[in-house]
């Protein structure tokens, strides 16, 4: 009967908490973001049209042997051959068997929205379930949500195809909104939501995005402090604290097979391991410490360029959008006022051709696909709300906006760069500095949401702050309009190099010196117009969000006068924010952008005549050099390539480019060069789209060799490929004496060659008349191969800086290589109890959540 009762009683409080008001409210706001999304990619989500993203082209092409080998056998590969020769594939395409545990969550997440209105949608979500967290009332949570969703960085790399960075910052604020939660009295429940949603957040795999978020969690940690302090409540904080770590160790262990395998294999990369040669080459993008400074800080931001987070087109917007699935540069030539000018007379036709090679864009160096707009309305109220919000929390806010935007200024701010790559851990790991700008696009929305709660609910009492925040926002406003050369010079370094490149070209093909002088800079007509159709971007962008922060703050006067009920002042603020938003975006993400179904379809990377050529060869396994394209990852699509792209290439395969491959870029190999794209079974040499070389010296899979020597140190293994003939002679790093051996030098009708492949698994047949040592074009990594020579173990050693080499007795055998590193099997062990674990704590925290459930009172009101 008790039971029954008891029974009877938990239905009821579900049946409560179900009805619960905020429910209601959230299913509102949801409502209202699917229609924001679905509107925003109206009609190309719905039509199925897609963005052939260039990112997600690479990924595609460097992947695409493995995906065919899993469609084929079912059997994931950790291992491809599509690029640098050989290298894991744990930063390609990292998927594991325990990752199918929780996969779906983001299906639902996004509510089965049709890509891309879906990430939209969880951007957005993620942002209103931290408002709803953080006790916001729903209708500023989801004004807080439509400006985190749409501040143009998060729009910009959707067209860019940074899905899994986008998709790791859409779960962020939930996992955030779970901390505060637990800091807030319901350490079971946030605890298991900031579980959750970091386990997903981390499964995302980009680490940079979570690395950065870091700082801010530490940041509130300690602000979470300062109030149990003030309270004397330091030992409840202890507990929450204590929860959390659980919750932390739970959400990493989930992704222990990414993580874990990630780290091991980031040892023998560029950006975790230097390389051991002490006179190294052409490579600057590391030194003693893994990546360097100047790599690290090659994407920073400008200092003036700061102020694009309220005035978008401070620096002239992007460089390139995606037009059609390509990214399309956005030059000057471009512009409507560009036609004005010409029609007028104020510009000739020949200055007009060469305003098409000069960037709208007008920052930094490196361009970029847009600029990082917050919105003027929430940049004013982030600074309203640095005088009205108070409390810890706000400071934590505050000071982690301030470390983003130095941090973001990179090379520009090195004082404040260099303290961090020195002693901050793990910094220097990570390059693009001016991505770390996504901690301000959190923080100044948060802060200026909770500054829009309060100045609405008590205009009166805000009214100076606000007179202040507006006014100094509306200054920086006026000065882009009245005198934009503040914002400093129109003119770039970029500019005077395409000056100069093209002057060149016209100098070298018999142009006199009146027509070149004509088209390039030092026309007046030319320079004068680049500096008033850049100086015209900037006035623009300024009146524009002048207009929208005089209309937001004539709202806010009307409100304090009494004249205007607070919910029209919030609905016509939040008009006017989505407005601002949504348009800004339109800019470098629109129609446009797509291409339609039929296209889509299409092959991404079609075949040229001399790929064609190449994949008539019967052969079952060689490699190929793309000299045009050895950075690019087409040839992979296709082939076995000896280039490719990838950030995290093996440091000995970068050695290798260095000291002979890139020789063939360059145009000047030597014999030395030869012989080591001979030995890496360079069957096939493309110098064209239109033609294929083939190679006839190139060594095949395998061959014996005569003789080995033992050298000390990478130094000499490298110095001894100068003069190496891979064909008889081996050179070996003494460590691996032991390992491998010298063997009797091989005999005519001595054979071995490889029978089948796979790219996770070679097999080979050895036939010899003594014992021979076996060189294998294939490139060596120090864990997860295993050999066998008639199933019987084998050991693997390197040589040739590079190679595997195996010892194999004499006789008839069958050699077989496999790639399966038993981190993988144990580390998808430890992630599913993790998983399995996360979802039992969720599910005790939602029994309680109902079993106690009370309605809101005015104590759960945010505290500051």
């Amino acid at each position: 009967m008790t039971q029954d009762k008891t029974s009877t009683q938990f239905v009821e409080k579900a049946k409560k908490a179900i009805r619960n008001p905020k429910i209601i409210q959230m299913a509102i706001a949801v409502v209202v973001m699917m229609i924001i999304s679905l509107a925003f990619f109206h009609p190309d989500a719905i039509e199925g049209n897609s963005l052939r993203q260039y990112d997600m082209l690479q990924g595609q092409a460097i992947g695409e042997e493995t995906h065919k080998f899993l469609e084929q056998t079912g059997e994931k590969s950790w291992w491809t051959n599509s690029l640098f020769g050989g290298m894991p594939t744990f930063q390609i395409s990292p998927s594991y068997s325990s990752n199918s545990l929780f996969n779906w969550i983001s299906t639902v997440y996004g509510l089965g929205l049709p890509s891309p209105a879906n990430l939209l949608f969880m951007m957005m979500f993620g942002f209103m379930i931290l408002m709803m967290a953080m006790n916001v009332k729903w209708q500023y949570g989801l004004i807080g949500a439509i400006s985190w969703g749409f501040s143009t960085y998060f729009i910009i790399i959707i067209g860019a195809g940074h899905l899994w960075k986008f998709i790791t910052l859409s779960y962020i604020p939930p996992t955030i909104a779970g901390i505060i939660m637990a800091y807030r009295g319901r350490k079971l429940m946030g605890s298991a939501l900031a579980a959750l949603f970091a386990m997903m957040q981390i499964s995302s795999n980009h680490i940079q995005m979570t690395y950065y978020f870091a700082f801010v969690i530490v940041a509130l940690v300690i602000a979470f402090f300062v109030v149990a302090y003030r309270k004397h409540q330091v030992a409840d904080w202890g507990k929450a604290t204590g929860m959390l770590a659980v919750a932390a160790v739970l959400a990493v262990c989930a992704n222990l097979p990414s993580l874990y395998n990630t780290y091991e294999y980031s040892k023998e990369t560029i950006r975790g391991k230097s390389t051991e040669l002490t006179t190294y080459t052409d490579d600057d993008t590391v030194d003693s410490k893994g990546v360097n400074k100047e790599y690290i800080t090659q994407y920073s931001y400008g200092r003036a360029e700061t102020f694009s987070l309220f005035i978008p087109n401070i620096k002239g917007g992007a460089s390139a959008k995606p037009v059609d699935g390509q990214m399309q540069p956005m030059s000057l030539g471009d512009l409507d006022e560009v036609a004005e000018m010409v029609n007028k007379g104020t510009l000739d036709q020949t200055s007009s051709q060469f305003l098409q090679y000069i960037s709208q864009y007008f920052g930094e160096p490196e361009g970029t696909n847009g600029p990082i707009y917050v919105g003027v309305i929430i940049f004013a109220l982030f600074i309203a709300g640095c005088v009205i919000v108070k409390g810890p929390v706000k400071w934590a806010l505050l000071v982690m906006t301030i470390i983003s935007i130095l941090l973001a200024l990179g090379r520009n701010c090195m004082w404040f760069t260099d303290f961090f790559i020195d002693y901050i851990p793990m910094y220097s790991k990570f390059r693009t500095v001016e991505s770390i700008l996504v901690i301000a696009e959190f923080t100044i929305p948060v802060l200026a949401i909770l500054a829009l709660q309060k100045i609405i609910t008590d205009p009166k009492k805000y009214k100076e702050p606000v007179c202040w925040a507006f006014g100094a926002v509306a200054f920086f406003c006026l000065l882009g309009i009245l005198a934009p050369g503040v914002y400093g010079s129109v003119i770039t370094p970029n500019d005077e190099s395409i000056s100069s490149m093209i002057t060149q070209q016209l100098s070298a093909q018999g142009y006199d010196r009146e027509t070149v002088r004509s088209f390039s800079l030092e026309n007046p007509t030319i320079y004068h117009a680049i500096i008033a159709l850049r100086r015209s971007m900037i006035e623009s962008d300024a009146l524009r969000s002048l207009v929208f922060l005089a209309l937001s703050f004539i709202a806010l006067v009307v409100l304090y006068r009494g004249k205007l009920k607070a919910v029209y002042a919030t609905a016509f603020i939040g008009v006017l924010i989505l407005v601002d938003l949504y348009s800004i975006n339109k800019r470098y993400l629109n129609h446009e952008s797509f291409v339609g179904e039929s296209m889509a379809m299409t092959d991404p990377f079609p075949i040229s005549p001399a790929d064609q050529q190449i994949l008539q060869d019967t052969i079952s396994n060689y490699r190929v050099l793309d000299i045009q394209r050895f950075w690019q990852p087409g040839p992979s699509y296709h082939h076995k390539a000896i280039g490719g792209y990838h950030a995290a290439k093996l440091t000995r395969y970068q050695d290798m480019i260095d000291c002979h491959l890139s020789s063939f870029t360059s145009g000047n190999p030597t014999e030395a060069d030869m012989n080591v794209l001979n030995m890496l079974n360079a069957r096939y040499i493309v110098t064209s789209p239109q033609q294929a070389m083939l190679n006839p010296d190139a060594l095949g899979n395998a061959w014996f060799v005569d003789e080995l020597e033992f050298v000390k140190g990478a130094d000499a293994e490298m110095d001894a490929l100068d003069t190496l003939d891979p064909t008889v002679e081996a050179v070996a790093d003494e460590k691996f004496n032991g390992t491998i051996k010298a063997a009797s030098p091989r005999e005519d009708g001595d054979t071995i060659f490889l029978t089948k492949y796979a790219p996770n698994r070679l097999t080979y047949h050895s036939d010899s008349n003594g014992d021979r040592l076996a060189v294998f074009s294939e490139v060596y990594f120090p864990y997860g191969w295993h050999a066998t020579i008639d199933g019987k173990p084998a050991e693997i050693g390197r040589v040739n800086y590079l190679l595997r080499a195996v010892n194999i007795p004499a006789g008839n055998h069958t050699v077989e290589m496999w790639f399966d590193p038993e981190s993988i099997h144990t580390t998808v062990s430890v992630a599913t109890c993790s998983v399995i674990l996360i979802y039992l704590m969720i599910g005790v925290a939602i029994f309680f959540m109902i079993k106690n459930y009370r309605p809101a009172t005015e104590e759960d009101k945010w505290e500051e």
